[in-house]
């Protein structure tokens, strides 16, 4: 007479043996991430073409420009103040956005970057991975 205990062993034993995940020692080193905010797009491409051509004078290997969504945020103001109370204008403002990824950036990278003067209305996040 065969158990049932006998039998869930011998069908866990034909099983093959699950993978370990294997990860890796190595450092990740250093990157630096930059994301750049503008209202028009232009002036951004422009701040932009100015960093990438900062990295690439001291050989760095870049990441990007990646293009964020745009960030839209939509107003809606009534018109009169009284009387034509239905209607109404709409204004919006668009943030144009992209991020850029430096890797092992050295330190006269870094310096240069710090230096570079860009346009006004543009703003810049920069991160240290």
């Amino acid at each position: 007479m065969v158990t049932k205990s006998t039998t869930e062993n011998e069908t866990k034993a034909k099983r093959a043996p699950r993978a370990k995940k294997v990860v890796s020692k190595e450092p990740a080193g250093m990157k630096l991430r930059i994301r750049v905010r503008a209202y028009e797009h232009k002036i951004l491409d422009a701040s932009i073409k100015q960093i990438l051509d900062v990295a690439f004078r001291f050989d760095a290997t870049v990441q990007g420009p990646i293009p964020l969504p745009t960030e839209i945020k939509k107003y809606t103001v009534n018109r009169s103040s009284f009387v034509y109370k239905n209607s109404r204008e709409q204004f919006e403002m668009r943030v144009h956005k992209r991020l850029i990824d430096i890797v092992n950036p050295s330190p006269k990278l870094i310096e240069a970057l710090t230096n570079l003067s860009l346009p006004s209305g543009v703003t810049i996040d920069v991160k240290m991975l």
